[in-house]
């Protein structure tokens, strides 16, 4: 399988060493089309993970606090500060 994959690479590679200017021109474009599309997605996933993660943490902070806990041990729990945590109770409480 690795050869084979070698020998595909170098294929292509070969084939895009073959293009006239205007098809490289196209190809170039396509590839820096597909990489910024790739990098929008990818962002997109990342900023979607850390919106999931503090919206969890917002969750632990208030379920904590509805079980009684105070604020102190909140933070030293969450590793969030003080002040974060207040101002997700806070918040929760508008």
């Amino acid at each position: 399988m690795l050869p084979e994959r070698i020998f595909q690479k170098l294929f292509e590679a070969a084939e895009i060493a073959r293009f006239d200017p205007e098809e490289k021109a196209r190809y170039e474009e396509s590839l820096k089309y597909y990489r910024d599309l790739k990098n929008v997605v990818d962002t997109s996933y990342e900023e979607g993970r850390e919106e999931g993660k503090a919206e969890k943490e917002i969750e632990v902070i208030l379920k904590s606090h509805g079980a009684g806990l105070d604020v102190e041990t909140i933070s030293k729990i969450t590793g969030k500060s003080i002040e974060e945590v207040k101002k997700a109770i806070d918040e929760a409480e508008r």
